[in-house]
């Protein structure tokens, strides 16, 4: 079933990240890190879906996306960087296998933190964020999504790798990658949940350093 819902708040949250707040349908629902697919109600544009992560939580009033927008692609993120307050958008169904279990190691690559983004929104809200720690690669620190929510939902189990910069922030670490050396030096202990999202690339890789170093292949929750 689809929904078309008006946006009705708009901001930047980096450079090339943005925010978006829209209407909540009557009766939608959906778990902290599910998605949806997204069209932009604009001719030529109403079959073109993408998904895109719920940000909010089920207790807020409206839906929130955080959206990485690809200006120089000839796509829907382009024609979403062009909307304004007022302009709509068309959801359907929630869907998505990235949900929590335990406590574990979150590991995300850019815009692939957005589904961890509710998860660990509602379990500081709950009380619950115990041990869970979050090591989000980007290329800079200017590309760092809700860099401050972060430190304040996670503190000292917040860590930052920045790949194409010298970093000069608390808790960051350079190192190229998020890779197995990484890996080993900073998690000790591979019997946890660990969490992935990012690119595919991404994935893939982590996933394979991750079976290496003794991770149990059913606590590996990503997006299939």
């Amino acid at each position: 079933m689809s929904h078309t819902v008006v946006i009705k708040d708009i901001s930047d949250i980096t450079h090339d990240v943005k925010r978006l707040r829209v209407e909540k349908p009557s009766g939608y629902s959906f778990t902290p890190g599910q998605a949806t697919e997204v069209a932009v109600d604009r001719d030529g544009w109403l079959d073109e879906k993408r998904p895109f992560t719920f940000t909010s939580l089920e207790s807020d009033s409206l839906l929130e996306f955080i959206i990485k927008i690809y200006p120089d692609h000839d796509g829907v993120t382009e024609q979403i960087g062009q909307l304004t307050e007022g302009d709509a958008l068309i959801i359907g169904d929630p869907w998505g296998t990235i949900e929590y279990k335990e406590e574990g190691i979150f590991l995300a690559g850019g815009a692939g933190v957005t589904p961890f983004i509710a998860i660990l929104r509602d379990l500081h809200n709950k009380g619950e964020i115990g041990n869970n720690q979050l090591i989000f690669s980007n290329k800079t620190e200017e590309d760092i999504i809700l860099k401050n929510e972060f430190e304040s939902i996670l503190g000292s189990q917040f860590i930052n790798v920045i790949t194409h910069e010298e970093p000069s922030g608390d808790h960051i670490f350079l190192d190229g990658q998020l890779d197995k050396d990484f890996l080993k030096s900073h998690i000790n202990d591979f019997s946890q949940a660990f969490y992935i999202c990012g690119p595919d690339a991404f994935n893939d890789s982590i996933m394979d350093v991750l079976k290496e170093l003794g991770a149990d292949p059913d606590a590996l929750v990503f997006e299939e």
